[in-house]
């Protein structure tokens, strides 16, 4: 591995750290009703162009974070084709936080986007 790559991959996990947790509350506040893990990853998957890339088990943290801080409700059903399913949905103060983040986001995206105009790929 070269520096260039250790550089790469330690820019993409700082950056990928809140931007999961925003793909996240974005699904969730999407969604018309509550999601599993499994749903919310292929939903990211097919909608988020690689924003987990492929690492499922980073979602389960995450979602677990956002519960504690009151952004997630959750509760577990029984399946018939497996074990429990533990299902999330946004609370109110997860909308909240939501817009806030949004606006964060495309503020942030903007301001570098300006930066970055002109560079060569």
């Amino acid at each position: 591995m070269t520096d260039l790559d250790s550089h790469l991959r330690k820019f993409q996990k700082e950056l990928s750290t809140g931007t999961v947790s925003l793909a996240l509350l974005a699904v969730l506040g999407a969604a018309g009703e509550p999601m599993y893990g499994y749903q919310i990853a292929k939903r990211l998957e097919r909608e988020g162009e690689g924003v987990l890339s492929g690492k499922q088990s980073a979602l389960y943290p995450v979602l677990r974070n956002l519960g504690a801080a009151g952004l997630l409700d959750s509760h577990v059903e029984p399946s018939v084709t497996g074990p429990p399913r533990r299902y999330y949905r946004i609370t109110d103060s997860g909308r909240a936080v939501l817009r806030e983040w949004t606006q964060a986001w495309r503020a942030t995206r903007d301001s570098v986007d300006s930066v970055l105009q002109g560079l060569e790929p």
